[in-house]
């Protein structure tokens, strides 16, 4: 597991979203404030507001992509395709291993629905399955930003 890896699966497991888990780990290295990082991606868990869409740890790498492509300038459309495939790459990558990009199928549990979300408490999904969610994925970005 690589440094960023380790570092993002442990926020996680420190009770950071994994959306959280992932950007935050980054902030650093682009000048953004652990704070200001965890706020960014406060609502972005469960698959969007923990509505079970694409993986929290896909959209906080899908915001370091965007940090490291990205251009403040609206019509450089070279970052903006830059950005593009770097995410849809991610994704790729992503469901390749695990196969799927989204979280209700990650989980085999839509969080929307609160029985099924806490029925994913109850078997400890978030400890069980999550952390390899947020590995992958960081392994993954790490690799694009090279």
């Amino acid at each position: 597991m690589s440094n960023a890896a380790e570092e993002s699966v442990k926020r996680f497991c420190d009770g950071c979203s994994c959306s959280q888990a992932v950007l935050s780990s980054y902030a650093d290295r682009y000048g953004l404030e652990q704070t200001v990082a965890m706020r960014i991606a406060a609502g972005l868990g469960g698959g969007l507001g923990r509505m079970g869409g694409t993986c929290g740890a896909l959209t906080g790498a899908a915001l370091v992509l965007g940090l490291e492509n990205g251009s403040p300038d609206r019509i450089d459309k070279l970052a903006k395709k830059a950005t593009y495939d770097a995410v849809a790459e991610l994704q790729r990558r992503f469901s390749e291993r695990h196969g799927s990009i989204l979280c209700r199928d990650l989980l085999q549990h839509d969080l929307s629905i609160p029985q099924q979300y806490l029925e994913a408490k109850a078997l400890d999904l978030f400890k069980t399955e999550c952390p390899a969610f947020v590995e992958t994925t960081v392994e993954i970005l790490d690799d694009l930003l090279q």
